[in-house]
């Protein structure tokens, strides 16, 4: 765990995975769990394919396996901020140590990396998987750089239908975008939405995070 500070200079903390020698690295936000172990695999994941990662800690030390507690903390983050300042900041620390700086997130997370991309001009890519903001919050015109997205087709928490209107106001607004759509639910990459322990709406597909990992592995070795 490190400290960094936010843009109006409040000190805040979050996970580091560092990649020596990294030329890039990225921005990890988190699901509405928080800040657990299965988010720090995958910022360790990151750094292991030569990026460091950081994943700040939104929610200030709390996480849960409770859904109804994670709703809880969701409803309570002040996402505007929560871009703004959380993330961007987290981007300007790692921009003073690596050349490019990426911005990736995961539900709660991903609709965070599309607002993040309006607020933090600093980042150079961003990767979204399945979950986006309301879309009068997004100001498409904002965004300068590239951005790929992982959907779910079969997600109960975001619809596939209420990402057709996302990608046209992304394509009027001339983004470098892409958006892949898989065969599967919510979570679809989370390695511990399998079982007994996870909750109805969530189902890890192997197969299909492997393909959206590689995607987003190549897209960010491209851009940063």
């Amino acid at each position: 765990m490190i400290s960094f500070n936010r843009p109006d200079g409040q000190a805040v903390q979050g996970y580091l995975a560092e990649c020596p020698g990294a030329k890039g690295a990225v921005v990890v936000i988190q699901e509405w769990w928080g800040l657990n172990d299965q988010i720090r695999g995958v910022a360790d994941r990151i750094a292991a394919a030569g990026f460091t990662a950081l994943v700040p800690d939104l929610y200030r030390g709390k996480s849960t396996v409770e859904a109804e507690e994670a709703h809880h903390l969701m409803s309570n983050l002040n996402f505007g901020d929560a871009a703004s300042q959380d993330v961007r900041g987290a981007v300007q620390y790692l921009k003073a140590s690596h050349v490019k700086v990426g911005v990736t997130g995961f539900c709660m997370g991903g609709a965070l990396t599309v607002l993040s991309l309006t607020m933090a001009p600093e980042a150079d890519a961003g990767v979204v998987w399945y979950g986006l903001p309301p879309l009068e919050y997004v100001d498409a015109s904002k965004i300068k750089a590239p951005m790929i997205a992982h959907w779910a087709e079969q997600d109960g928490a975001f619809p596939i239908a209420t990402v057709d209107p996302l990608e046209a106001k992304l394509r009027e607004a001339g983004v470098a975008y892409h958006g892949y759509r898989y065969l599967a639910q919510h979570g679809f990459a989370n390695e511990t939405a399998q079982g007994p322990g996870r909750i109805a709406m969530t189902q890890y597909d192997a197969a299909w995070a492997q393909l959206a990992w590689d995607r987003s592995f190549a897209f960010f070795g491209k851009h940063l």
